[in-house]
């Protein structure tokens, strides 16, 4: 399996090139030059996340260095509590009348509680299998919205041979999450940025599309841009269609802001995974929405909501999207884009609350009020709603709406038992490069 930019499809590279690298040298994203295309009634129902993995990613990995050590890496990266289970509790869903189930994916049972780390331990174990004991330090650099961060951190904490810089905007995220990016020390340093995630961002790529920083500093990425990031998010699409194969094929929700999550998604379906319509919830961010309406894409500032992990207002995914469909059009693909503003992101929290007993993150709370929506106007097709961070992240939100206190998951409880410490940095190329030289 070759890989090849999203800027020039002249230029390409095997998955170990493309992992190690982060960003392609032109700017570009790295993209697989062809989709693999499965069969889901192939797979066991009972089929693990491990092993559903490496039997989806094998194609691309196929004649690499690391083709006989995939199944390995997904074992132990992979190995996470993935429950799928059936939504009873939706206020519309129980009147809706019989052929309309919908199932809620949860993907926040990892070390950091959330979805993130599937990806970030994946990437972490396969870079760490590329490395011989010759090879030169490698430095991570990572812009994160609230999670990303805290994943790729743990996910290579005090690994041989990386280092971890991590740059968040300062104020941007919630209290816990800033604690969770700050707690890990060792080969872990973290910076809060003065501006937004944009900022943050603007700032990653600026670094790595620099041949000269990326030499002297050994970068490479762990943020979405990262082709090893995406790969590995097909495969629990690819698995929630297994498990619930019998009702058919799955309409899906995914609240979404760097569009990586979602772009999984849509690609499990290209490859021939039962997934009907991808449906992206957003925040007040209104980029994606305004495109899939019509709009020409127009990426912008990222506005400050709730949903903080989602605050992008120029999804660097977009790209990718758009290469898979340069042939057709990504609005005729069966996307949809919706954005939920604060105050229903409140309300749906304090109805999933009040009426169900249940405790839902703000992003999760997007994807939950636009089903919500959706079986309003009618829809009827078997649903899955992705679920992306544990609630406990966002107490300073969620508390106050519910009245009480949200019991912390064992792993996050240990991080916020941690000291906590981040620099300062001003959004900066030049001041970026002389911390990473300091810190290096």
């Amino acid at each position: 399996m070759k890989f090849t930019s999203t800027r020039d499809p002249d230029r390409e590279a095997g998955v170990s090139e493309a992992l190690e690298a982060g960003l392609a040298p032109d700017g570009g994203l790295f993209v697989p030059t062809t989709l693999p295309r499965f069969d889901a009634g192939a797979f066991r129902p009972d089929i693990s996340l491990p092993e559903c993995a490496a039997q989806v990613l094998a194609p691309f990995f196929d004649g690499s260095v690391l083709a006989e050590r995939l199944g390995t890496i997904c074992g132990a990266a992979l190995d996470l509590e993935l429950p799928v289970n059936p939504l009873e509790s939706i206020e519309s869903l129980e009147t809706a009348g019989r052929g309309a189930p919908a199932w809620m994916m949860e993907l926040f049972h990892g070390p950091t509680a959330a979805f993130k780390d599937f990806a970030a331990r994946f990437l972490a174990r396969s870079l760490g299998a590329l490395r011989s004991e010759s090879s030169p330090p490698r430095t991570v650099l990572v812009a994160t919205s609230g999670d990303t961060g805290a994943a790729v951190a743990a996910a290579f904490y005090r690994q041989p041979g990386f280092r971890v810089v991590i740059l968040y905007p300062e104020g941007r995220v919630s209290g816990r999450q800033a604690h969770q990016l700050g707690a890990f020390g060792d080969n872990v340093q973290t910076f809060r940025v003065e501006g937004s995630f944009d900022d943050c961002q603007r700032l990653a790529k600026q670094a790595l599309g620099d041949p000269r920083m990326v030499e002297r500093h050994g970068l490479t990425s762990a943020n979405s841009i990262s082709i090893g990031r995406l790969l590995p998010q097909i495969s629990y699409y690819a698995l929630a269609t297994v498990r619930v194969a019998a009702s058919g094929p799955l309409d899906v929700i995914v609240p979404t802001g760097n569009l990586g999550n979602a772009l999984a998604c849509i690609l499990a379906r290209d490859m021939g995974f039962p997934i009907r319509r991808v449906y992206l919830a957003t925040n007040a961010n209104r980029t994606l929405p305004e495109y899939f309406a019509g709009a020409d894409y127009r990426g912008r500032a990222g506005l400050r909501t709730l949903a903080n992990a989602m605050d992008v207002g120029d999804p660097s995914n977009f790209e990718r999207l758009a290469w898979f469909y340069r042939d057709t059009n990504p609005r005729d693909a069966g996307i949809h884009a919706e954005s939920i503003e604060d105050d229903a992101i409140k309300s749906c929290i304090q109805r999933e609350y009040e009426r169900h007993g249940n405790i839902v993150c703000p992003h999760t709370a997007c994807a939950l009020e636009l089903l919500s929506r959706l079986r309003a106007d009618g829809h009827r097709q078997p649903t899955l709603v992705a679920a992306t961070a544990h609630p406990a992240k966002f107490e300073s939100v969620i508390e106050p709406i519910i009245g009480h206190q949200i019991p912390l998951p064992p792993a996050l409880e240990e991080l916020l038992q941690r000291p906590s410490h981040a620099d300062p940095l001003a959004a900066d190329l030049d001041v970026l490069e002389r911390a990473l030289a300091a810190g290096g």
